[in-house]
């Protein structure tokens, strides 16, 4: 009988590591094309693109900041979705601190984080006559078709 208690606790120890490993993490490629302006309260309007697992995913981008902004821009930004397990975790709430001018054109980088682990890092070119020093937060849905 030794033997069958054997491999009972040889399948039980496999299926615990098998459960227990961490689920694998993906990352996606984004672009971001959104418009800004504000005067103390601003709001900010856009689209974009996620390249996830070969496929392509438009979404759209809407938001409110408050603090220090005074201006218009639009900004055009490119990066990397990491810590995704489906297409659908880029959706939700990111909220950044941030900082910038813009008189004509300049530069823009950021790194925002939503409630599901997704790591938003962009970098990219603004365009316009905007000062900002704010809170902002940043919805992401994508669209169905």
């Amino acid at each position: 009988m030794r033997f069958p208690k054997a491999r009972c606790l040889a399948v039980a120890a496999l299926v615990f590591a098998a459960v227990s490993l961490p689920a694998h993490a993906e990352t996606g490629t984004v672009r971001f094309k959104f418009f800004k302006a504000g005067w103390f309260v601003g709001a900010q309007a856009g689209s974009g693109i996620l390249s996830f697992r070969r496929e392509i995913y438009p979404f759209r981008i809407g938001g409110v900041s408050a603090g220090l902004t005074f201006g218009g821009s639009s900004t055009d930004l490119v990066g990397t979705a990491r810590n995704m397990h489906q297409a659908s975790d880029i959706e939700g709430i990111y909220t950044a601190l941030g900082a910038g001018v813009a008189v004509g054109a300049g530069v823009r980088a950021l790194q925002m984080r939503n409630a599901k682990g997704v790591i938003l890092t962009l970098e990219g070119k603004q365009l316009g006559l905007q000062l900002d020093f704010d809170l902002s937060g940043m919805s992401v849905s994508i669209q169905r078709q």
